[in-house]
């Protein structure tokens, strides 16, 4: 098997294994936010990229994709009950989200954990090159880039922390706090979205391991007195701004924009879009709308909300309970408002295309980024990306990362809903020149800060780090 000069270890292939033509498997790419933002940095290179392939107990050798290699690991019904659904989603994600729901910690999940990073790690170990470049990627696998440092200190090692960051009062309830820090340090460069995120790993670092922190470096020892410099600071994560750009100018995205206009037929549209999620705030979004139709602020025929809330982890019972709660709540404010004519809330707990999506983007004209906590959302970047005419009104949380580039957005604060409810109507209600002012700021930010000068700047540290090491030996 070739070596690769960059090796990508993630949770999932970009790639979904499907059935074709003929009955026979065959792979086509993810739509998945992570591959989106990395696909355009893994075209530029010759590269690997390790991850699971998407079903139970699959075992399939390497394969060439796009130009990549793809190196799948297995992972058995129990990795994926006590490693995903269990330590990851159960543990990690409700913790690192300010504790929306109750973490559970679990020692046998955690025992899966450690086993299951350790073959992601192993895997990345059998197929970098020598002195090559390791990137992990999320919270899946907070323990591979130390692992991959004992398996192979010829590499230099990256680490990109998608989701938020907690507070030191939140991270120290993790029983596994130690080892997960210890985890992370194992690499040279540790990116988080935020500069709130990477604060938060560093007074973690500070109070638990005392290791020495200065500005965006932490000195981890190495032992006999020795020690090794490790950069933790900010990346912000964005999307192919001209991709999105390209689509929205194609005449038969225009086309289906303006078939949804003419079927919601309301005056104002208004749309979500967001993973079936607890964190995304989505119950607070329909509580402020359904309050605004029995205010009477909002009338049936003004305005539609359309809410796109894509299948999400089925298999944790706290998501089969939101998903009950959220479909109950649609249809009450339906059932009180909508008119033959017109229905109050359209929702779709579906996935779609990008095509069809952008198409969403073009017809909305407000659109509502509620996240009660979320490492950037890049929902809010495609929308204001698309709008080339600069019309439309982004409404974004204040907790999502995109907050801090997005600033010419409308900033709420979710869990405030007179707060939404007032940010929505003045939302509907935006004049034309306002609108243009605000969506021309935050478009020139997403057009020159996309994906590529993400991946390019992140790798670049990485490069100069690893340079750095070499001259001083």
């Amino acid at each position: 098997m070739s070596r690769a000069d960059l090796v990508v270890v993630a949770n999932r292939l970009p790639v979904d294994r499907v059935e074709g033509p003929d009955g026979e498997p065959t792979w086509r790419r993810s739509p998945g936010g992570l591959v989106t933002a990395l696909e355009q940095v893994m075209q530029n290179l010759d590269g690997a990229w390790v991850g699971w392939g998407g079903k139970a107990d699959l075992e399939v050798e390497p394969f060439e994709f796009d130009g990549n290699l793809l190196v799948p690991v297995t992972l058995t019904p129990d990795d994926l009950r006590d490693y995903y659904e269990g330590f990851s989603n159960g543990t990690i994600w409700p913790l690192y989200h300010d504790v929306i729901a109750a973490p559970e910690f679990k020692r046998s999940w955690w025992d899966s954990y450690v086993t299951v990073n350790r073959r992601f790690a192993e895997a990345a170990a059998d197929v970098v090159a020598e002195g090559g470049f390791v990137w992990v990627q999320d919270y899946q696998l907070q323990l591979v880039p130390q692992m991959m440092r004992e398996l192979r200190p010829d590499v230099t090692i990256g680490y990109f922390h998608h989701i938020p960051f907690p507070a030191y009062a939140l991270f120290a309830q993790l029983p596994w706090r130690t080892q997960v820090l210890q985890g992370l340090l194992g690499a040279d460069v540790i990116g988080f979205q935020r500069v709130a995120d990477a604060g938060n790993f560093q007074r973690s670092i500070r109070r638990l391991l005392k290791y020495p922190t200065k500005g965006d470096t932490v000195q981890v020892p190495e032992g006999d007195g020795a020690s090794r410099l490790s950069i933790a600071k900010h990346y912000p994560i964005s999307i192919d701004a001209n991709h999105f750009i390209e689509l929205a100018r194609r005449p038969d995205i225009i086309a289906r924009a303006q078939a949804i206009r003419d079927q919601i037929g309301s005056q104002k549209l208004m749309l979500g879009v967001d993973r079936l999620d607890y964190t995304k705030g989505i119950r607070h979004r329909l509580k402020s709308y359904g309050e605004l139709l029995a205010d009477g602020k909002i009338k049936g025929h003004e305005a539609t909300l359309v809410q796109i809330a894509s299948p999400s982890r089925p298999g944790v019972e706290a998501y089969q309970d939101l998903r009950d709660e959220i479909e109950k709540t649609v249809a009450r404010i339906n059932g009180d408002y909508s008119t033959v004519e017109n229905t109050a809330i359209r929702y779709l707990h579906q996935g779609y295309p990008r095509e069809e999506m952008v198409a969403l983007y073009l017809a909305a004209d407000v659109m509502l980024v509620t996240a009660l906590r979320d490492g950037m959302n890049l929902v809010a970047k495609e929308y204001v990306a698309v709008r080339g005419d600069n019309t439309g009104v982004l409404v974004l949380s204040e907790f999502a990362g995109a907050a801090d580039e997005l600033g010419s957005a409308l900033l709420v604060n979710p869990h405030d809903i007179e707060a939404m409810k007032e940010t929505m109507m003045r939302a509907v209600a935006m004049p034309a020149p306002e609108q243009a002012r605000r969506m021309k700021t935050m478009r020139r930010k997403v057009i020159d800060n996309d994906v590529e000068k993400w991946g390019r700047t992140f790798l670049d540290d990485l490069r100069e780090l690893r340079d750095r090491r070499r001259e001083t030996r």
